[in-house]
């Protein structure tokens, strides 16, 4: 996971056909180019990096000429800004492709500028030992002015920030459905900067008392998540001075615009459709049609799998770690991974299993990665599982709290704080294990801490498969179309409520989320099947919901966890009843005030 920012300023921006004035008050907050890189470096702690390129009008008819500058040498005086620009670019790398050591933004003898965060698992060639930031910049710097054209080939997570000097234009952007973290503060009164990070630095701090939680909707945040895509910002002159112009471009590649639309032929069973299913969920064997669906998203998933994880070579420099750790409940999604994990990974690496609590061992997560453990050591004996039991006080989590509220932002509701929480904390790795005996009960504990710079989350599961309890109401009330409608918001909005969130919680510690179920394949291949096999909401919770992959796991010979129902992080790991406790008292007064979507005060 890298980190990666541009600070514009000196130069005023068009933004009329991306956004509507607001005129609700906007939030201001106080930060230098110093806290960005400070809180950048906890997403990428190999390196950082800065470059500066300097925008200087020659006469209001001619086109903007550069001067180059070296990091250092001086900063945007803003009193000066109808004479001169800034473009301060900053970036930090977890390196974890390549055999050489890089440090960002990259600069080609173009001076062309690259900070990249993200992987390339396909659409651009590229060999096992290649740093896919490198081999990408020279993508970008041979297509020339057709950007647009090779960030659509790109297969993977990503988000990019890249000076192009032929054509002196700031390109920026995330993939199509937001895996990677981009903040954008657009230009207001109170601050006239255009700005883009990865994370909000932590040191931000809002004007005044903060965010009172009774009046958060009449405030126009300083953050926003930017919106999956590919924009560019061009630079002329005016009698005012430098100006910008931000323009979104589509993608260029049909496969993008089929995801995104995310439209599914088949929806509605016809009664000979559901007739057929119950007789082969009767069978349940590995004949029947589902079983045959079922197979498919095996595969797929798999290979999936095998991207994030082995098929490139995990740059580790000196050290030789365990590469991969599973953020694990011990619930269907995190078995699946961790079981397909067993299949792809090198077998002399062991695999640490990252479970949090709040209620120690009588947690129903910590239960249940108890018995999952149990059940993957019968499927794979041979690999050495390592259960990182990660204990937690919500009552002596202050700093942290503080800390994580920052990175969720602009998200803002007890919901999101307690998520991204529990995320953190996992992230972190930082707790205990049980040295393995002959005997059970001699087993001691003792303290550890998982070096894995990858970690698979089962992110959007749950959207796909019919996993929420919203997807049972929307079907009872509408049956399949509407359930059909719900997963379709779900999957178009996930950027914006989930991965933005997920993504900064996990990287600051040094941590890159992977989400097998969020590849390009996985997707197509569950879109293609009928809804009716993704899911029966007709059977009762842990039987008939995502029961497409509760076959998976069956095919995987997860048996017992193909039984289980489905259980949220906040209430798995039970911080969700400790924050109802903290903030309002008992969980019944919380349920009353419906505390998920309450937002906090801000620090």
């Amino acid at each position: 996971m890298c980190g990666i920012a541009v600070i514009v300023c000196g130069v005023r921006i068009e933004l009329s056909t991306l956004s509507s004035p607001s005129d609700r008050p906007f939030e201001r907050l106080q930060f230098s180019s110093e806290d960005v890189k400070s809180v950048l470096s906890q997403r990428g702690p190999d390196s950082v990096g800065e470059k500066k390129i300097l925008l200087q009008p020659t006469c209001a008819q001619e086109p903007v000429t550069l001067s180059v500058f070296e990091a250092g040498e001086g900063t945007c005086n803003l009193e000066n800004a109808t004479t001169s620009g800034e473009l301060h670019f900053i970036g930090s790398t977890l390196q974890l492709r390549g055999t050489s050591p890089i440090i960002q933004p990259l600069v080609d003898s173009s001076g062309n500028i690259l900070a990249y965060n993200g992987e390339v698992f396909g659409g651009i060639e590229l060999s096992s030992f290649d740093n896919d930031t490198e081999v990408l910049l020279e993508a970008l710097e041979k297509a020339n002015a057709l950007v647009p054209d090779v960030l659509s080939m790109i297969k993977g997570p990503w988000a990019i920030i890249y000076w192009q000097e032929s054509s002196r234009t700031l390109w920026f952007g995330k993939d199509a459905f937001g895996r990677r973290s981009l903040l954008v503060h657009w230009p207001t009164v109170e601050d006239p900067r255009f700005l883009l990070s990865s994370s909000s630095p932590a040191s931000s701090v809002a004007n005044g008392s903060g965010l009172a939680s009774e009046n958060s909707d009449s405030i126009h945040r300083f953050w926003e998540e930017l919106p999956c895509g590919v924009y560019s910002m061009s630079f002329g002159v005016s009698e005012s001075g430098i100006r910008g112009e931000v323009t979104k471009h589509e993608w260029r590649h049909n496969m993008w615009k089929e995801l995104i639309e995310w439209e599914r032929n088949l929806v509605v069973p016809r009664p000979e459709d559901l007739s057929m299913s119950s007789i082969q969920g009767e069978k349940d064997n590995a004949l029947s049609t589902f079983s045959g669906f079922a197979q498919t998203v095996l595969v797929v998933l798999k290979e999936s799998v095998r991207r994030r994880t082995s098929l490139h070579s995990i740059f580790q420099g000196e050290k030789d770690v365990v590469p991969v750790a599973v953020l694990f409940s011990g619930g269907l999604d995190s078995m699946i991974l961790a079981a397909l994990l067993d299949q792809c990974l090198d077998p002399k690496y062991e695999v640490d299993l990252l479970n949090v609590s709040f209620d120690g061992p009588n947690a129903p997560d910590r239960i249940s990665a108890k018995a999952g453990i149990k059940e993957l050591k019968k499927i794979a004996p041979l690999r050495r599982w390592k259960l990182v039991e990660i204990d937690a006080d919500l009552s002596k989590l202050t700093l942290e709290t503080k800390r994580v509220m920052s990175l969720i932002n602009p998200a803002d509701t007890y919901m999101d704080l307690n998520i991204g929480t529990a995320l953190w904390l996992a992230a972190r790795g930082d707790g205990w294990i049980h040295e393995e005996s002959d005997n059970q009960e001699d087993s001691q504990r003792i303290r550890y801490k998982s070096d894995a710079r990858i970690l698979l989350v089962g992110a959007g599961a749950d959207e796909q498969c019919a996993g929420y309890g919203r997807h049972r109401t929307k079907y009872r009330n509408g049956s399949w179309a509407a359930l059909d409608q719900e997963m379709k918001l779900d999957m178009q909005r996930i950027w914006k409520r989930n991965l933005g969130r997920d993504d900064r919680c996990i990287a600051d510690n040094g941590k890159e989320a992977r989400f097998p179920f969020l590849d390009e394949d996985v997707i197509k291949t569950l879109l293609d099947i009928p809804l009716w096999k993704i899911t029966d909401l007709e059977q009762p919770s842990g039987k008939g919901d995502k029961k497409i992959l509760r076959q998976v796991a069956k095919l995987l010979g997860l048996h017992e966890v193909a039984k289980m129902p489905k259980r949220a992080i906040q209430f798995g790991s039970r911080i969700a009843r400790e924050s109802n406790r903290k903030n309002f008292g008992s969980n019944r007064a919380a349920n009353q005030a419906s505390a998920g979507s309450v937002r906090f005060n801000a620090p």
